[in-house]
């Protein structure tokens, strides 16, 4: 293997030739972000009232007064106390009399009647809908009278690639 080798023939360094440049080329790329306006919404709310009628069950207690004159001396003052569904009260008075004595005048019973009663009466309540609906980009439609909207601007962010 010795010997003269050739050197190939495209070579830049090859003794008498003339020289070859190469270019080279290099990619930029830029990305950046634009807004872009694919629709609107349009959200219109309507109120409107229905009539229901509630039913409920109310309760109410009264107390019925019977008042028992007794009239007999006791040493000290009862207490109150609970006859089945009767409360007694006892009510003492205090007569002076040569010596101090109790007498019980009276009781007065109380006793608790319950009682329930079921009420209907009709009331009015509100109740709002609410529409939505897309529109394309840019719709001037005008909106109809004692309607209250809102309308939003829907955007994609897009990236924008090399120019």
């Amino acid at each position: 293997m010795g010997g003269d080798s050739a050197q190939p023939s495209g070579d830049p360094f090859r003794e008498g030739g003339a020289e070859e440049v190469l270019s080279l080329a290099e990619e930029v790329v830029r990305i950046g972000k634009r807004k872009i306006e694919t629709g609107l919404v349009r959200v219109s709310v309507t109120t409107q009232t229905a009539e229901e009628v509630v039913r409920e069950t109310l309760r109410s207690r009264k107390a019925e007064v019977e008042r028992v004159p007794l009239g007999h001396e006791v040493t000290e003052a009862p207490q109150t106390r609970q006859e089945g569904d009767v409360l007694v009260v006892p009510v003492v008075e205090e007569i002076l009399v040569i010596e101090k004595r109790l007498i019980l005048k009276e009781e007065i019973r109380l006793r608790f009647v319950d009682t329930e009663t079921a009420v209907e009466q009709s009331v009015q309540r509100r109740v709002q809908r609410a529409t939505v609906e897309r529109l394309p980009p840019h719709d001037a439609t005008a909106s109809s009278p004692g309607t209250v909207e809102g309308v939003g601007h829907i955007t994609n962010n897009s990236e924008e690639s090399a120019r």
